[in-house]
């Protein structure tokens, strides 16, 4: 029997449906460290490779990875931007990415059976973000690859931003939005077993965490 979803994910499955339109015609913020985050991610890449992206939105990471892999799984919660995302692979030709509605956890990989994962701009927007950590490092294979771009506030002013979600969210204006600082992400990170290869910033104030790790060979 399917567990219900919780209250929080419900009325983030629906602010996500809701603003997919227009999140899918946003430009990107910083086109130029935008295309620095691809290419150091691809450097890990070959062809042959599984790779799993949780929290793709309209698939257009996805897109950009696809020609230098095996094949893509792109799980969101957000049944809005899944179909615009196949509908963008469709007309760019892109055939290796399967999209997938839910969670990571709802997706349930095969132990060790990923090459690479990511999770990008999203860590921040899961209740339970330690769990999804974990979950990363029981499918990846030993030695396999964890990329993340994560909005850590808990070091800025930013932080007091916990104080105003719950309205946002009763409201319909915001989404879960949680303030976590840089070394707790790292350290979690660490702590599931993966060694960091490479940690920087970017954004406003520097608040955006890249992060690639490796999962530690047994």
């Amino acid at each position: 029997m399917n567990k219900p979803k919780s209250m929080k994910t419900i009325e983030s499955d629906k602010f996500w449906d809701g603003v997919a339109a227009k999140y899918s015609q946003k430009a990107v913020p910083n086109e130029e460290m935008y295309q620095k985050k691809l290419k150091e991610t691809q450097s890990y890449f070959s062809s042959e490779m599984r790779v799993v992206e949780f929290g793709c939105g309209t698939g257009t990471t996805a897109i950009h990875h696809a020609p230098f892999v095996g094949q893509i799984d792109a799980i969101d919660i957000s049944e809005n931007m899944l179909k615009i995302g196949r509908e963008r692979a469709h007309q760019v030709g892109v055939g290796n990415i399967d999209f997938h509605l839910g969670t990571l956890h709802d997706f349930n990989a095969e132990a060790e059976s990923v090459d690479v994962v990511l999770g990008l701009n999203v860590i921040h927007l899961i209740p339970n973000w330690q769990v999804v950590i974990a979950e990363v490092a029981r499918i990846l294979k030993p030695g396999g690859v964890f990329v993340s771009s994560t909005g850590c506030l808990g070091g800025s002013y930013m932080r007091f931003l916990k104080l105003v979600v719950p309205v946002g969210k009763c409201f319909g204006l915001m989404p879960d939005l949680f303030v976590i600082t840089e070394d707790e992400l790292a350290d979690e990170i660490k702590a599931a077993g993966f060694s960091i290869e490479s940690q920087w910033h970017y954004g406003h104030k520097d608040m955006e965490v890249f992060i690639i790790a490796r999962k530690n060979a047994l």
